[in-house]
Parts: structure tokens; C-alpha cells; sequence
């Protein structure tokens, strides 16, 4: 659905987007992590015609963005990172008018205002002008108007931003029930977000690609914990397959081991688990080492965002 190859954009000698491809299947749901200022956003914004590469290809739905900006741009949902509005207009008024923007004719048009005043929890307002709304109202139309003409492709900015949350729970429902019908690419800064709705996450730091894998590979984890005796370390270490062993605490007797080795963690499990049993030590933990996104941020920092 989305292929982007080299994609890179410069402002004189600053480089906001270095070298990033990726790819995007039909029904994922992508997270695009970052602190303020990696480059998420300008990389949002050259996927939606907005702003043309440095360097680099965009390929959507088969259609190159270089010469079939307006096609691709007819498939895409997007709510800027601060959605601009009028806010003289009614939130009924405004989504109309978008919708005519988007070439809705007037057959499709009040089934899908209705519906989509629905799916955002904004029936309620319709007949409100957007200037007397709160922020987190204000944010659902943006929402609204990215989504009114069922594209293809959605592609949001920080679509919580500004949400409480019982509206944040909302929004993520709502983004769920979007992927049934829709390729959703949501950039954000906060890590729950990424865990709470994502299929993948891809991580950009300093305008490069440091990372882009699925979540749940990434909740496999790499090395076995394994809690026994304290001084089973040597034990451990001799064992087939295991190259090294990590004590992590020492507690009252117990210690929590981390194994790594040359099969994965689950693989190493049950010889672990014999070996242990069969010294005659007792088994208090043994499972895999789960890396949430929080621990795999904070590694990415630590190495200076090279890439993996």
C-alpha cells in the first residue's frame, strides 16, 4: 500500500529525513515513534503531497507521488499535527464543506456526516460552532474531517493530542475499528499510544530509521530469566547452548539470571529447567525477558539511534 525508498529531505544544510524507507501493508496499523523533532512529522507530510523530497520515492497504492500526487492524495485521511479548523463554522457546517472538498456528492453526503458525527461522539455538537469547543472536541473534528470520505490510507498526527482520558480510550477504539477498512499510520511521541493500538512500530530518531519490527516480536525478548539458588551462575554458564549469564539480583538467597545463547529463549527454557531440577535446586522464575517499547526507547537513546 505504501513503499517509500531513500526518502530524504533537507533545509539547507539542516537534514530533517535521512535516508528512510519503508513499507506499509493494506490493514496494518504503524506507529511512527519519535521525540519532538526527529522527523515524523516531515516525513508525514511528504507522504501526503504536502511537501516534496529532497531525495527518495513514494509509491502508494501503485501510484508514484511525483507525478500522481492528486490521485494519491483523493486516498488520504490526514490530521495535521495541529489541525487547522474555522472556527466560525459549525461542526456540521465545516465537515460538510470538507466533505465537498473531497468530491462527496450529494447522495453519499448526510449518511456519512451522520455516521461519521457518530464514529467521532460528536452528534451531540453538530450544531455547535467549532470556536466554543474544547481542545479534545476540537482535536475529534480533525479526526472527523480525515476520516469522511472513507480513504484508504489514514494518516494522523498525534490524533490524542489534547484528549482526556475517557476520550483517549475512545480514540483508540475508534482507530481499531478504522483498521478494518483503512491502513492507518499514526505518528506520536508517546509510547502507550504506539502499544495501546499499533500492529508495528517504526522509530526515528535524528531523522533516520533507528528501528522497525512488529510488537509483538518485539515482546519476545532475546534472553531467558531464570530465578534458582544464589551460585548457580557457574551451573548455568557450562551449560550447552548458553553463551553468557547475567546476574541481575541477589535476594535472600535467590538470584535472577539473565541466559543468553546460540537458540532463543523459549528454545533454552526446558534444558534449563532440567538442568536446574535435576542439580537439585529449586525453580523459582523462568520465563523470557520481555523488551517493551519503553526499555527499547531507552536502548536506542543509550547507542546513539544506530540503526536496527
Amino acid at each position: 500500500m505504501i513503499h517509500v525508498d531513500h526518502l530524504t529531505r533537507t533545509y539547507g544544510p539542516h537534514t530533517a529525513v535521512d535516508d528512510v524507507s519503508f513499507a506499509i501493508g493494506a490493514g496494518e496499523i504503524v506507529g511512527l515513534l519519535g521525540h519532538n523533532g526527529a522527523g515524523k512529522t516531515t516525513i508525514m507530510k511528504m507522504l501526503t503531497g504536502f511537501l516534496e523530497p529532497t531525495g527518495g520515492t513514494i509509491r502508494i497504492n501503485g501510484l508514484d507521488m511525483a507525478v500522481d500526487r492528486r490521485a494519491i492524495q483523493a486516498l488520504i485521511g490526514y490530521l495535521p499535527e495541529n489541525c487547522p479548523v474555522y472556527p466560525e463554522m459549525t461542526v456540521a457546517g465545516y465537515l460538510e464543506y470538507q466533505a465537498t472538498l473531497h468530491g462527496v456528492g450529494a447522495d453519499r453526503m448526510g449518511p456519512l456526516l451522520r455516521d461519521t458525527l457518530l464514529r467521532t461522539a460528536l452528534t451531540d455538537k453538530a450544531g455547535q460552532r467549532i470556536a466554543t469547543l474544547s481542545r479534545g472536541y476540537r482535536q475529534r473534528v480533525g479526526v472527523a474531517q480525515a476520516i469522511l470520505h472513507r480513504p484508504k490510507i489514514l494518516i494522523l498526527d498525534e490524533p490524542t493530542n489534547g484528549l482526556d482520558p475517557t476520550q483517549i480510550q475512545h480514540m483508540r477504539g475508534l482507530l481499531r475499528d478504522l483498521a478494518r477498512e483503512s491502513t492507518l499510520l499514526i505518528s506520536t511521541h508517546i509510547l502507550q499510544e504506539v502499544q495501546a493500538v499499533c500492529d508495528r512500530v517504526i522509530i526515528i530518531q535524528r531523522g533516520r530509521k533507528v528501528l522497525d519490527a512488529r510488537l509483538a516480536d518485539l515482546s519476545a525478548g532475546q534472553r531467558l530469566l531464570v530465578t534458582t539458588d544464589t551460585g548457580a551462575d557457574e551451573l548455568l554458564a557450562a551449560m550447552d547452548g548458553v553463551a553468557t549469564v547475567e546476574t541481575l539480583s541477589v535476594e535472600g538467597g535467590r538470584s535472577c539470571y539473565a541466559l543468553s545463547g546460540e537458540v532463543s529463549a523459549r528454545e533454552l527454557a526446558a534444558a534449563v529447567a532440567a538442568t536446574v531440577v535435576g542439580q537439585g535446586r529449586p525453580l523459582y522464575g523462568l520465563a523470557p525477558e520481555a523488551r517493551n517499547l519503553e526499555k527499547i526507547f531507552s536502548e536506542i537513546n543509550m547507542t546513539g539511534g544506530r540503526e536496527q
